[in-house]
């Protein structure tokens, strides 16, 4: 590797940037309240053959790269061989120079593996062959990631109709020094916009729940103890992936219409399908008030944009983009309606369009409250925004709207164990901005102030904002 890159000082370009980092940042632990990794692999502790198994499986990221790369499908998600793959991936690295993939791949080679060397086709075999090695021994499985990393908290994603079959064993097993907790995302809940798709949904819950869901009151009570089962096995969050917000009117009886013709096959107006998300959305939130847990909201992606591609290869492949849907409206409606009767409980918004960035900032400060610090978080960096930009951006747009020092800091959002050193790329960038401000004179040069806010940001105002052990 080159001896001015991703060198231990990589994006502290002051003192105080690296003060912050190297004393108070580096060694704090991961609290990963979002992600998407596979909790079956963690209650397996599931060793690895080869990088790509670890790498890039499952991530679009990189598969959307390589396309641009001029890569063909099978050397990406087609049935190539892992070490096919690979190269094929070594061979576009050099070409990600000032995308993020480039920083992130390098990252991810130094740490855990210690490897330095700069990815490319030159050098793909023995990167290969050096991390395959390492990826044999203990310390490399999905839980020995976890301990090298210092991940402390991870919380999955998962529909209400899973088993938890896996964090149940997980809960009943010896203490890995990780604790692993599920998310509840009901997107499939709200999805009657597909019959068939929420039908066969509907089905699964039934089976699930053990109540016959004939109607939306009997819906409603499936989905009710589906929420009471997650929050017996430790969850305390939800999660939901939206266009925008949704706040139409409604009555009861148009809700239990609604819900009767699409069981009953019937494709629904478009006005009647946000009738419908509006109650779910309420329903939800009010679920969650109750028990106490915080709710976060992802909105903004315009999903499955190629039709073709994503009838060949399926959701989650790397055929979304950024959307431009209304926000503010909709959303502050959505909120004051939980508000108005005291049931708006903590809850987090992220945005992936950069434009609503302020609109986002400013939002949650409409429902701050004082009954608890940061109780509206403005969510960190948002896949196309978790790098460097990105992220400089949510901290500049949090700072100026509201409470930075409240921020309950970085996440990976990922599918992918190697991923944690974004956590790392995140602290850099966040001790480096409050660097430059010191050199420039805009904060006050007081390491013990600035750096007990560092760690609040890395690690602790997650441990209070979160009723979860750690």
């Amino acid at each position: 590797m080159s001896n001015n890159f991703l060198t231990d000082d990589f994006l502290l370009h002051t003192p105080m940037a690296r003060t912050l980092y190297h004393e108070h940042a580096k060694g704090m632990p991961i609290y990963d309240y979002h992600c998407h990794l596979p909790v079956d692999e963690i209650a397996s502790n599931r060793s690895f053959e080869n990088l790509t198994q670890v790498w890039l499986s499952g991530d679009h990221y990189k598969w959307r790269a390589m396309r641009a790369n001029g890569v063909s499908e099978r050397l990406i998600t087609g049935v190539a061989s892992d070490w096919d793959k690979f190269e094929a991936w070594a061979a576009t690295v050099p070409d990600t120079l000032r995308n993020p993939l480039y920083h992130w791949t390098h990252m991810e080679l130094k740490r855990p593996f210690g490897v330095t060397t700069l990815l490319g086709p030159d050098t793909a075999r023995d990167v290969y062959d050096t991390c395959g090695a390492m990826l044999q021994q203990p310390e490399f499985s999905t839980r020995g990631l976890f301990k090298q990393m210092n991940v402390k908290v991870v919380c999955t994603t998962d529909d209400p109709v899973d088993s938890l079959e896996h964090h149940i064993a997980m809960r009943s097993g010896d203490d890995f020094g990780t604790k692993v907790y599920p998310a509840f995302r009901p997107d499939m809940g709200m999805a009657v916009d597909r019959p068939e798709a929420f039908n066969a949904w509907v089905d699964r819950l039934e089976v699930a729940s053990g109540i016959d869901c004939t109607d939306f009151d009997s819906y409603m009570n499936a989905l009710r103890q589906r929420h009471d089962f997650f929050h017996e096995q430790g969850c305390r969050l939800s999660d939901h992936g939206l266009e925008r917000a949704y706040a139409d009117d409604f009555t009861a009886k148009e809700i239990a219409d609604i819900f009767d013709r699409v069981r009953s096959g019937s494709v629904l107006a478009e006005g009647d399908v946000h009738k419908f998300w509006s109650c779910m959305l309420l329903e939800f939130a009010r679920m969650d008030a109750a028990k106490g847990w915080v709710q976060q909201f992802h909105m903004g992606a315009l999903r499955g944009v190629n039709t073709r591609l994503l009838n060949q290869l399926g959701p989650d492949t790397g055929f979304d983009s950024i959307g431009d849907f209304e926000m503010a409206k909709p959303l502050g409606a959505f909120l004051d309606k939980l508000d108005q009767t005291n049931e708006l409980t903590k809850t987090i918004l992220y945005n992936l369009n950069p434009r609503d960035n302020d609109l986002f900032a400013t939002m949650i400060g409409d429902f701050q409250d004082g009954s608890v610090p940061g109780k509206m978080q403005y969510g960190s960096g948002w896949w196309f925004l978790d790098q460097k930009t990105g992220m400089i951006d949510q901290l500049n747009s949090l700072s100026n709207m509201g409470l930075l020092s409240r921020f309950i800091g970085m996440l990976t959002d990922s599918r992918s164990f190697l991923s944690y050193p974004r956590h790392e790329y995140f602290r850099r960038i966040l001790c480096g901005l409050l660097g430059e401000d010191v050199a420039n004179g805009e904060l006050p040069d007081d390491v013990e102030m600035l750096g007990a806010m560092v760690r609040n940001i890395c690690w602790e105002n997650a441990v209070g904002y979160f009723d979860m052990d750690v």
